[in-house]
């Protein structure tokens, strides 16, 4: 969904919590265009988040002060998003109902389309609208999630004196941000690949139609490499990235490259495949990479190859405007990607 330009005072500072780095994206409204404001990403300590599970209240609620303390961002409304094994995303197909039914239906009705206890989990849907004058029947996306897990990152946020009032899921924020970037959407495959997760948001019309968390990510990579070569993670991070030349280790850091990308690639091409059995005369126009992981050396090319789609690498500042005398815009561009998420939040208006 599109959403209007409302006033600055209405915008959120988005916060992404990720189990490698914290990133935080504040944006302001012009005439037509979002301005960024701020924004910015601190390293976690290793295990303060794991798979969406806040391990290191303290840790992490130090980290994004620094982060608000660094950029000078006043505002105190935030907004945050979640993914992992406590969030549950299903899209449910329903006789179509009025708001009200479907409120009650759903509430009824939610231990049949979730895995956990109903009364453990805060409950949330979405009418995606897809009846058509012959079928009556539509599409309704369902999201749970636990909450033990919002409620400890809700405690952390208010602990630092920061006022959540927005939680989202990393896949809905990632289709947020790509909305706004590019208004006439086709059907698309955004992926995010972070540290420990993958996330994959297909859509088809502007509609969420496959969303999945996977748990690889870039790190699993940065870890073999170490292992493998014998370095430790700073070097491995390097090579990963193509900072620094490969040398004689090329044969090796091909093989391992090989080997663990062929496992994200397999994950991509099985949404891929759901996607395309059920929307056989809508294929995908592209796939668009973001977060850490799409830095990858040579992973743009090994998914063209695998998967016979244009690939590219999402910026999402591509149609915003910043002041180049306060954010370098090669800083902007180069950690474009790793902002997705961050950004998708930022762009939701505060509902308080």
């Amino acid at each position: 969904m599109n959403l209007p330009f409302l006033s600055q005072d209405n915008l959120v500072v988005g916060v992404d919590i990720g189990s490698h780095a914290v990133k935080v994206c504040q944006l302001k409204r012009t005439d037509k265009a979002y301005s960024v404001v701020a924004l910015g990403s601190v390293i976690l300590p290793e295990g303060a988040v794991d798979d969406g599970t806040l391990n290191d209240p303290e840790a992490v609620g130090k980290a994004i002060s620094s982060l608000f303390d660094n950029l000078k961002i006043k505002n105190k409304k935030v907004g945050f998003s979640i993914s992992g094994y406590s969030v549950i995303v299903k899209k449910v197909n329903l006789a179509v109902m009025d708001d009200k039914q479907l409120e009650e239906h759903i509430l009824a009705e939610a231990e049949q389309y979730i895995p956990f206890d109903i009364e453990d989990v805060y409950l949330d849907f979405q009418d995606l609208k897809t009846n058509t004058d012959t079928i009556e029947r539509t599409d309704v996306m369902l999201v749970a999630a636990k909450k033990e897990i919002v409620d400890d990152y809700l405690d952390m946020l208010k602990g630092i004196n920061l006022i959540p009032v927005i939680v989202d899921v990393d896949g809905f924020a990632l289709e947020n941000t790509y909305e706004h970037s590019y208004p006439k959407i086709d059907n698309v495959a955004l992926v995010d690949i972070g540290a420990s997760k993958m996330n994959i948001n297909i859509l088809s019309s502007g509609i969420s139609v496959v969303a999945r968390d996977i748990v690889v990510g870039s790190r699993q990579l940065t870890e073999q490499l170490q292992g493998a070569l014998d370095i430790d993670f700073e070097e491995a991070e390097a090579l990963k990235l193509g900072f620094i030349p490969a040398g004689d280790r090329q044969a090796r850091i091909e093989k391992i490259f090989s080997t663990t990308c062929t496992q994200w690639v397999l994950e991509i091409k099985k949404a891929i495949d759901l996607y395309h059995a059920n929307h056989p005369d809508a294929p995908l126009t592209k796939l668009v990479l973001s977060g850490g992981g799409s830095k990858v050396v040579g992973l743009t090319d090994f998914l063209v190859k695998e998967t016979s789609l244009t690939v590219e690498i999402f910026n999402p500042f591509a149609n915003m405007v910043s002041n180049d005398k306060k954010i370098d815009p090669e800083y902007l561009k180069s950690i474009g990607p790793e902002m997705a998420i961050a950004t998708g939040i930022a762009i939701r208006p505060s509902v308080i």
